[in-house]
């Protein structure tokens, strides 16, 4: 929440009525509990009551032999082009604050991250 916090601060909001954060399959973070804790994490700061949207993102890889960025399943690491299978996660192992909905003092929606 601290990063909600520092835009909300930035951005001179007053509240967020909407948090959009994106989590991979690779991430560790499950998103059920994410919108169970939410609630709980955002009681008594500006996100308190704000609506949780939450986003997947697909798993991608790069091979270092054919150079191919590919998408792969979170239980099948491989390159598409080739099947090299020592290939680097690009996305998917990712929790990101997306973007906010924000309200200002004029009570007008603004749009940050």
């Amino acid at each position: 929440m601290s990063e909600v916090e520092r835009v909300v601060g930035q951005e001179r909001a007053s509240t967020v009525s909407v948090v959009v954060v994106r989590i991979g399959p690779l991430s560790g973070v499950e998103p059920d509990l994410i919108r169970a804790a939410f609630p709980i994490a955002a009681a008594g700061g500006p996100a308190a009551g704000a609506r949780l949207e939450i986003e997947t993102s697909a798993v991608s890889v790069r091979c270092p032999e054919c150079e191919a960025v590919s998408e792969a399943t979170p239980r099948r690491l491989l390159c598409a082009a080739c099947g090299n299978w020592r290939v680097s996660v690009v996305s998917g192992d990712e929790m990101l604050l997306k973007s906010l909905e924000l309200i200002t003092a004029n009570d007008e929606a603004v749009e940050g991250t």
